[in-house]
């Protein structure tokens, strides 16, 4: 393996992982909560009456409730601030935790990846880092301490 293009190769990997991760962040943030239900199938209803308000308002804020009504499992999510609830059956929940389970893991990709983007760290001022690297990272002749 040529090593003399070691830094134009890392250059170009950290960059493009930037460029990744700032897009990850963007749909990360623009997909909220309610977005998800909406794209899980979750269907927007409005109360009507003042019980069905009283219904909203008694719901646990921010979290997905089930009720059992006429037989049948729905899933509530209710937005007291809109004055509106997100209703969806089994198969629409189901759906609501895969896409919060896709997008915890972006998450986590991205809190990684933030984790090691310092693009202003002069890597190639630390020096060590080219021939001399052998298997498992372990570099030849490194002294105790490791870097």
């Amino acid at each position: 393996m040529n090593l003399s293009n070691a830094p134009f190769i890392f250059g170009l990997a950290v960059a493009i992982a930037m460029n990744g991760c700032a897009n990850t962040s963007q749909t990360s943030t623009s997909q909220s909560k309610e977005s998800m239900l909406v794209a899980a199938g979750f269907k927007t209803i409005t109360p009507k009456t003042a019980a069905q308000k009283q219904k909203l308002q008694n719901l646990p804020p921010d979290k997905v409730t089930m009720v059992q009504k006429k037989g049948k499992t729905y899933y509530i999510f209710p937005d007291p601030a809109q004055n509106q609830a997100y209703v969806g059956g089994p198969k629409e929940y189901q759906e609501y935790q895969q896409l919060r389970a896709e997008k915890k893991l972006a998450n986590e990709n991205l809190e990684t990846a933030e984790m090691y983007q310092d693009a202003e760290m002069n890597w190639g001022g630390w020096g060590g880092w080219g021939a001399g690297w052998g298997p498992m990272g372990m570099g030849v002749g490194m002294g105790p301490g490791g870097f």
